[in-house]
């Protein structure tokens, strides 16, 4: 893979381990720092890509170049090795002890895509019409899928729950659902499994390019070994804190990088596209459902328009709520995200009774997979239907959508 910038190795002292390991490889142009050299070594070179090791007897330095990095872009990977203590949230671990060096290679070669997909980002978004990056941390829109049914899993689901949205899963069967219903950004697998079972699940995961780069981490489990086409894969040990504090890193980064690709989407249609949720724009969907109006008008076809609301969610939930049904909808539907948290969809070339049936499809998988920040609150989507009449209008038709969405919720 080609980068802008050398792999900057920072450990104690020339020679290390990690850069014998990654040089044997002959990938990447490599330059070796102590840690007293590293930030000027930083500012000077301008790495693609930085290995740490022999971080436990430097944390201050590692939270200093840390901080540099945030302040870098593109977005400049820092990759721990073996790391001993709690990490900055910047940092992607890698614990060596449990892999090779061609997994770590996989690993940094993930980094450098995420990398590359930032600079191409920033590029693009030069343009006065580009659409806006959010500005918030990439972990306010991730979705992790814990699964687990052993003791650990009340307690993963606090650790993780505090910074992320997390949906449950008792069961493999189960957790194959989720993945397949929505978009996730890491799998944390906690207590309750064979070791036969969860390596045909890491073999599943493996073999789907949907899922080959998802972070997945898991306790140490004897007989599970990083054998797997899964570069951010992470084994290690301790409890549900420990756990979490190596997924958040992982799972920022994947957070991240579905923000970038969302955004890069948009830019692709022409800032239609709404980088937070991939629906359409309120004023894109506008001028869409006028137009879908005065065709089906004049051709004498059907068509619906359907508004899902859910009452009072956090906005993460709605983005969530968002993305599932951007995966659920047909190619030639089209949706947004209204001003009230609801979701508006237009169903092309369908009348009123197979349009109350796809929007009950919609409420039933957005129920059953929907992650609310209250675990107590069960989410009831409530759905409002509008079919197209002689004379109608866009703004007639959301009018009357309006009023059966007013009677539905009373």
């Amino acid at each position: 893979m080609s980068q802008q910038g050398p792999i900057l190795i920072v450990s104690n002292g020339a020679g290390s381990p990690i850069a014998d390991a990654v040089a044997a490889l002959k990938i990447f142009p490599l330059v070796e720092s102590d840690w007293a050299e590293a930030a000027d070594a930083i500012a000077r070179l301008q790495p693609a890509a930085i290995l740490a090791g022999d971080t436990e007897a430097n944390e201050a330095t590692l939270a200093k170049v840390a901080r540099q990095l945030k302040a870098v872009t593109p977005y400049t990977p820092l990759i721990v090795i073996d790391p001993k203590t709690s990490l900055p949230e910047n940092a992607l671990p890698f614990a060596q002890s449990h892999a090779d060096t061609s997994h770590l290679i996989a690993r940094l070669k993930a980094a450098l895509r995420v990398r590359t997909g930032h600079a191409t980002l920033i590029r693009r978004l030069a343009a006065p019409s580009s659409p806006r990056m959010p500005k918030s941390d990439p972990l306010h829109d991730a979705t992790v899928l814990l699964i687990g049914r052993g003791g650990s899993f009340p307690a993963l689901s606090v650790a993780l729950g505090q910074q992320m949205g997390v949906v449950g899963a008792l069961s493999i069967e189960a957790a194959a659902k989720h993945l397949n219903a929505r978009d996730l950004d890491g799998v944390v697998i906690g207590e309750g499994f064979s070791n036969r079972v969860i390596d045909a699940f890491l073999t599943v995961l493996s073999e789907d390019a949907r899922f080959r780069n998802l972070p997945v981490l898991m306790a140490t489990a004897d007989g599970v070994i990083n054998g797997y086409d899964l570069p951010n894969l992470e084994i290690t040990s301790g409890d549900a804190t420990t756990l979490a504090q190596f997924a958040v890193p992982m799972i920022r980064q994947h957070a991240f990088e579905a923000r970038i690709l969302r955004a890069l989407k948009s830019i692709d249609a022409g800032g239609l596209l709404d980088p937070r949720t991939g629906l359409l724009t309120r004023e894109a969907f506008d001028r869409d459902l006028n137009a879908a109006i005065n065709e089906n008008l004049s051709r004498g076809a059907g068509l619906s328009v359907a508004r899902i609301s859910f009452g009072h969610i956090s906005e993460r939930t709605q983005f969530d709520a968002a993305r599932i049904v951007g995966r659920l909808m047909r190619r030639m539907d089209f949706a947004t995200l209204d001003d009230n948290g609801g979701i508006l969809i237009v169903f092309a070339e369908t009348g009123l009774r197979n349009a109350q049936l796809v929007s009950r499809r919609f409420s039933s998988v957005l129920k059953h997979t929907m992650m609310s920040a209250n675990v107590e609150q069960r989410l009831e989507p409530q759905v409002a239907l509008a079919t197209l009449l002689p004379n109608d209008s866009a703004g007639s038709m959301l009018s009357r959508l309006d009023q059966e969405a007013r009677r539905v919720a009373s």
